[in-house]
């Protein structure tokens, strides 16, 4: 590349350093539109708010769902879509079938203890994987059905569930996410 300037073109990751996202275990994952537009739907203000669906919103749910059936090492846990953004629980389990504990890992290379993503490159079965994915299911209809070229911000949130009470607070949120989003960040 000729215009790289290493002090203004390099991103620090917002992963947490050496951490292996293919591990099991929970991962409480937000996912943003570009821009914050939004494109799945309204929520509906009455005795309780509510997450209405428009055409692509049910995409995004059917993709969303459909996760595990690409990804069996995947089980899904709470979820929502709003109007521009999504939230779920995905949980990472060993699962011999898939290929995921196996003795190899990145690219048939590494063994697995040592899992050093230094390059970057998304890791089979890996919440990064997932996450790719899906936005990939969830563009292409899109790019399909509107005229709409670019659905998703670079990159996604991701938190490692790592207590019981850290997970039902989080459930809790994501529940409440419809009711609380007038004073939500992600409310535009």
């Amino acid at each position: 590349m000729d215009n790289f300037i290493p002090n203004i073109h390099h991103r620090k990751s917002i992963r947490l350093q050496g951490y292996d996202y293919s591990k099991s275990g929970l991962y409480f994952i937000t996912i943003c539109v570009q821009n914050r537009k939004c494109l799945f739907g309204n929520i509906l203000r009455g005795n309780y708010d509510e997450m209405v669906l428009n055409d692509a919103g049910k995409i995004a749910v059917k993709c969303w769902l459909e996760i595990p059936k690409h990804f069996p090492n995947a089980v899904l846990h709470e979820h929502i879509i709003m109007p521009n953004h999504v939230h779920g629980i995905i949980e990472l389990v060993k699962n011999h079938d898939v290929g995921v504990q196996n003795n190899v890992g990145v690219q048939n290379f590494e063994p697995l203890q040592k899992r050093v993503n230094k390059f970057q490159k998304i890791i089979p079965y890996s919440i990064g994987s997932i996450v790719r994915g899906y936005k990939i299911g969830v563009t292409k209809w899109f790019r399909s059905n509107t005229d709409i070229e670019f659905v998703w911000q670079r990159n996604y949130y991701e938190n490692i569930i790592r207590t019981e009470n850290s997970y039902q607070r989080i459930c809790e949120y994501i529940i409440n996410n419809p009711k609380n989003w007038h004073e939500d960040d992600f409310f535009s």
